[in-house]
């Protein structure tokens, strides 16, 4: 028996959790956002450097290219490549192949803002209460009016008196940041594009260890005007969030925390270009550059050049998607270029990653493969993403590395190459990753993994995963040597394993905090199938919470 299963959630700007498939398109509901006035597109001026470089030996810099939603197949490094490998990425495969890759990375959330969180600390968002996207309670309520098919969606309606104000919903200030670690090494910082960590201006990059941005502090942005030429969108009508997002969002950015004005252009091309131009600017000073691209997260945007260069995808959401992927490559090699051109592509590590893996909601059922799950999962479609790091002068091209290693070794790796000083007041998660690709230091940097989002916990513990959830109430064990995409779940035949590694999740838990704010409600994500596609008696299923 088919049932379609229908879902609205919210996060900050609509980027964290996603709705489950709809008989239809739900009513429209106004934002609680105030209209953003946005100036015309203009100039952007970056504080010049020195005029000659230093003498000697330079610190290295230090650039993090952080993507959207980037499916584990989306790139042609992983042997696949979106709509069928029919779109390479040569110049993001060239971070790899030039350098290290991954081959077991996982991102320290399965959403947007608590993965950002994780980087950026080199923490678990749970020590410090940032557990759950920010999301507007006008949305959140909205899971009640939505209720289709067999599983519907679970709402905490006597949770809601103790929801703090969005403006609130923020990293707490007494977290150290690695901006603010590598300011005090010596390093003009610089944040673009999303920063989704907060949005009032305690939270802000610019007072959050950041010398100059340029972005925008919510969880998403139009790429351009719905209407200008230059764009082919796809509209999802099957999704609800995308039809918000397309009537919420807006097309601005700001230098700074000042005034807002119109990008002169896509906002992946606008992003690089002022990338490259802070680099000149920067080209004598040793700098940290923190490159948060929205793409490909939706609304699906492409340039219109982009998507007539790919003809023979025939699906249009497929075709617009791909164009995004092949627009964004070709933007990552316009900045590893820009470093070539300036002489500093030995003296800059790179490293590319995305926030977590590819969502649900988009409708494309490859993006992931070969594993099983989504964002708004912990199984490893959810957790499992890219990440390479180049650094020419240290590391060895065509290095693979095959251990587990999490989003909070950027931290640790950045810091230890800019020779600053890591934080000593508090726990840190995350390690130099630099001895290890090396091969100076042999074993794994990691032992133990967790993840936590309300009731669903996970942890990996060497080879093993457990998966402990509350809807459906049930362990998932696998052991990811045999079973890298967890298809056979040992939970019932091993019940001494998953007693042990429970143990494990409730000492963890121990030392983690209560969250900032409740979660208010749980939506059912299928694992084996996208939200277009209806669900089947007996798919798997998980619930996920914010």
């Amino acid at each position: 028996m088919r049932s379609k299963l229908a879902l609205l959630t919210a996060t900050a700007m609509l980027a964290g959790l996603a709705p489950q498939a709809v008989a239809q398109a739900p009513a429209h509901v106004p934002v609680d956002r105030p209209v953003i006035n946005a100036g015309p597109p203009r100039d952007v001026t970056w504080q010049p450097g020195p005029v000659r470089p230093p003498s000697g030996r330079r610190a290295p810099n230090v650039i993090v290219i952080l993507v959207d939603d980037l499916g584990y197949n989306d790139l042609s490094f992983n042997g696949g490549g979106v709509a069928g490998g029919a779109v390479p990425t040569p110049n993001i495969d060239a971070i790899g192949r030039q350098g290290v890759q991954f081959e077991q990375a996982y991102s320290g959330h399965g959403t947007c803002a608590p993965s950002r969180a994780a980087l950026l600390t080199g923490r678990y968002p749970t020590r410090f209460g940032f557990e759950f996207t920010p999301t507007p309670l006008r949305f959140a309520r909205q899971v009640r009016a939505h209720h289709y098919g067999k599983l519907n969606p679970v709402y905490f309606a006597d949770r809601e008196k103790d929801v703090i104000p969005m403006v609130e919903m923020g990293v707490p200030t007494d977290q150290i940041m690695l901006g603010q670690v590598l300011q005090n090494a010596g390093y003009h910082t610089i944040q673009l594009g999303k920063w989704h960590l907060g949005e009032a201006p305690k939270f802000q990059p610019q007072v959050r260890g950041f010398s100059e941005t340029l972005g925008f502090t919510g969880g998403g942005s139009m790429f351009l005007k719905k209407e200008d030429p230059r764009v082919v969108n796809s509209i999802q009508g099957f999704d609800p969030i995308d039809m918000q997002l397309w009537s919420t969002l807006q097309f601005y950015v700001r230098k700074d925390g000042g005034e807002p004005f119109e990008p002169k252009r896509h906002m992946t091309d606008y992003l690089t270009d002022e990338a490259i131009a802070a680099v000149e600017a920067n080209k004598n000073r040793p700098f940290f550059m923190y490159l948060a691209y929205n793409a490909p997260h939706t609304p699906l945007q492409a340039t219109r050049e982009d998507y007539e260069s790919l003809s023979y995808i025939q699906d249009h959401k497929l075709r617009v998607y791909a164009a995004m992927i092949r627009q964004l490559d070709r933007n990552v090699g316009r900045l590893t270029q820009a470093l070539q051109e300036r002489g500093l592509e030995d003296d800059t590590l790179v490293i590319f990653t995305s926030d977590n893996g590819g969502a649900y909601y988009l409708g494309l059922e490859d993006i992931n493969r070969p594993f099983r799950g989504w964002k708004q999962t912990f199984f490893e479609g959810g957790i499992r993403v890219p990440l390479m790091m180049k650094w020419p002068a240290a590391i060895r091209p065509g290095s693979v590395y095959h251990a587990p290693v999490s989003h909070f070794d950027i931290f640790a790796t950045s810091v230890a190459a800019a020779r600053g000083a890591m934080p000593r007041d508090r726990a840190m998660d995350g390690v130099d990753l630099m001895p290890y690709v090396t091969g100076k230091k042999l074993g794994r940097p990691h032992e133990v993994l967790f993840w936590r989002t309300g009731p669903y916990r996970v942890v990996r513990a060497g080879d093993w995963k457990l998966q402990v959830t509350e809807r459906p109430q049930k362990d998932w064990l696998y052991d990811l040597s045999a079973d890298p995409t967890e298809r056979v779940n040992l939970a019932e035949a091993m019940p001494e394993k998953v007693a042990e590694l429970k143990r494990l999740l409730a000492t963890h838990d121990a030392q983690q905090v209560k969250p900032l704010w409740p979660e208010l409600g749980q939506s059912p994500v299928m694992l084996d199938h996208s939200l277009i596609l209806p669900q089947e008696e007996g798919e798997e299923y998980v619930y996920w919470g914010n």
